[in-house]
């Protein structure tokens, strides 16, 4: 089926505006087809007899932030026209499926769901990457289709496949508007897309035929957005794109000029972060200086996701990544050293077309000395119409070796080791998949599982480290950020990106200075995530009391089980496998070692009370 064309009826307007809906004639479908004629037109009668939002819809997006953005702009939209949106695809009339053409997997992933669907006799709709890239895949036929760019429409396609007509919105037009309907996923982060498709041209990646060529919003809209979302209560603001760095090279601006356009519309205190998104090396080169004075922000994450993909220059040639290993390094040290508790995270392919022993051994080389606490590993997925496609694979086998062997290096990592026992300041925006601990992140992006009330989520406050996991950190709360604030005064002095450089431990002789004083970088609950607890009447040995008698067996037992039962808790956590109620019925079914001997200590301290008692009275 040909890509339709928007035909408006009768004064030949050129358009509507964003997010409105058009009438029945502005969009072309083509009727399903039915071999027995006769019913046609009755079938078509009961169809267009819908009222149009009264319909559940089940929603399910694969893939990046960007798409996940897309999916809360469609929820918006649907739900603003009177449709219900459910978590459960057995009671939903229509499946909108936003899909993804990264890897292999997404898209095998998405045939299985449309053909769960067509079994289920469910009505569909097929939006992203891989329809607007892959427009005539046999597994699209029958189906409506929404383009990237034609998400604002989304309400028109849902009512005439509703209908029983197949829609195509595919062609290719002006930026969806940033102030479109929107249901979020989480209410307090909003994914801000900055800019669609990208200035490279990398031989494995599909993304770029679906997305397109650079394509940045101006900085008053976005501006303007996060002034919206801010006053809606968002506590986290994602910037998102398929590469950040490029945004604005179309329009004639960088990416310095948006973000301290956005950090300067940002709350002083903090309660509302920013969280910058991935960057490939090459668009950053020229401005290293500019971006570690936004991440020096005490209202910007210190965090940033910088794909390498390989540790090998003759791999990334063959890749067309347009830098060196030698660049990448560069972007790293730079930010590290600037950018004080800096954390960053990086991609890696294994087993790309052409990759030897030796590129390997070059890109284990590379991950083991920076040792990174976030590495996306996976494996080589030809994707087809791409160049690396037609390129020699090697062999499979030797790819999974690969991605094991590095995988495996990787997850023997322990980055959080020095954080147990510091103070930092985290911010608190949902619940963990445990259904028990909350999860904040520190300025540096460090999750943190903290046993908290649900009315913190939202909120800042401040957490003591109490053990470390191999993928977060659990804390154990001390306060909420506004009740510290009444006791610790914030400092006069304007922020001074020059200066940022966070004290590591309260009381410590800051990195700023050679003389021991406190951090001089901005507000010193803003400092890394930290406070300086001398500069209020609270001290940090007030807060975080000794305790005198650690050492007693009964203590160090409570602490053992405390910290089995952490541990435990992250593993779930990280699978995202268990619910609240299998972990209870666990804990009540299933005793260990440190339980029994609680107990058994419990039982002798009663019968050593009785004894006593009973002696005492006999004397």
């Amino acid at each position: 089926m040909e890509d339709i064309e928007d035909l408006l009826v009768g004064n030949g307007v050129g358009g509507a505006p964003s997010g409105f809906r058009l009438p029945l004639g502005s969009v072309g479908f083509n009727p399903k087809q039915s071999k027995n004629k006769p019913n046609l037109e009755k079938k078509s009668n009961i169809q267009d007899s819908v009222i149009p939002g009264t319909q559940t819809i089940y929603m399910k997006t694969f893939g990046c932030s960007h798409n996940q953005s897309d999916s809360e702009y469609m929820a918006g939209q649907l739900a603003a026209f009177g449709y219900l949106l459910s978590d459960n695809p057995e009671e939903a009339d229509l499946w909108l499926i936003n899909t993804c053409t990264v890897k292999s997997p997404s898209q095998s992933a998405m045939d299985t769901l449309l053909t769960k669907g067509r079994s289920s006799k469910k009505s569909l709709v097929v939006a992203g990457c891989v329809p607007q890239g892959s427009r005539d895949l046999k597994e699209l036929e029958g189906v409506s289709i929404v383009g990237v760019q034609q998400i604002d429409r989304v309400v028109e396609v849902v009512e005439e496949t509703l209908k029983g007509h197949e829609v195509r919105l595919l062609n290719r037009k002006t930026l969806p508007a940033l102030d479109l309907p929107k249901v979020r996923k989480n209410k307090f982060v909003e994914i801000l897309p900055i800019n669609v498709g990208c200035l490279g041209a990398c031989t494995y990646c599909k993304t770029k035929h679906a997305r397109g060529h650079l394509g940045s919003y101006t900085v008053d809209s976005l501006v303007g957005r996060v002034r919206t979302v801010k006053a809606e209560g968002v506590k986290e603001i994602w910037l998102s794109s398929e590469d950040t760095g490029a945004y604005g090279r179309d329009i004639g601006v960088t990416l310095p000029i948006l973000l301290n356009a956005i950090v300067s519309e940002l709350p002083p205190d903090g309660s509302t972060m920013l969280r910058i998104g991935m960057t490939n090396p090459p668009y950053i080169l020229e401005h290293l200086k500019e971006m570690a004075d936004v991440l020096c922000h005490p209202c910007v994450f210190s965090f940033l996701h910088v794909p390498v993909q390989s540790g090998s220059d003759a791999i990334l040639s063959a890749m067309n990544r347009e830098y060196t290993v030698s660049e990448f390094r560069t972007v790293v040290d730079t930010l590290t050293e600037l950018v004080p508790g800096m954390q960053i995270a990086t991609d890696i392919i294994c087993g790309f077309p052409g990759e030897t022993d030796e590129d390997f051994a070059q890109t284990v080389s590379l991950i083991q000395e920076y040792r990174f606490s976030q590495v996306h590993i996976s494996q080589f997925y030809p994707r087809p119409g791409t160049p690396a496609a037609r390129m020699k694979k090697v062999p499979s086998a030797v790819v999974k070796k690969r991605s094991r062997e590095l995988t495996s290096i990787f997850e023997a990592f322990t980055p959080y080791n020095g954080m147990e026992g510091r103070v930092e300041r985290i911010w608190i925006n949902e619940i963990a998949t445990d259904g028990i601990h909350l999860v904040g992140h520190t300025k540096g992006y460090v999750q943190v599982l903290v046993i908290a009330p649900q009315s913190l989520l939202g909120m800042s406050a401040i957490v003591k480290i109490t053990s470390v996991g191999r993928w977060s950190v659990f804390g154990e709360l001390i306060e909420t950020l506004n009740q510290i604030n009444d006791d610790i005064p914030l400092k006069e002095e304007k922020f001074s990106p020059a200066k940022c450089s966070p004290c590591s431990v309260p009381g410590e002789i800051c990195a700023c200075s050679t003389e021991p004083e406190t951090c001089a970088c901005c507000e010193p609950q803003s400092c890394e995530g930290k406070i300086s607890m001398e500069e209020g009447s609270v001290s940090r040995k007030d807060m975080l009391p000794e305790d005198q008698n650690s050492q007693s067996l009964f203590k160090w037992l409570l602490r053992k089980r405390k910290n089995y039962r952490q541990k435990r808790a992250e593993n779930e956590i990280a699978l995202g496998s268990k619910k609240k109620e299998e972990r209870d019925q666990g804990s009540v079914n299933s005793w260990d070692l440190v339980d029994r001997i609680l107990l058994g200590g419990i039982f002798v301290s009663i019968f050593t009370i009785a004894a006593l008692i009973l002696h005492l009275r006999f004397w």
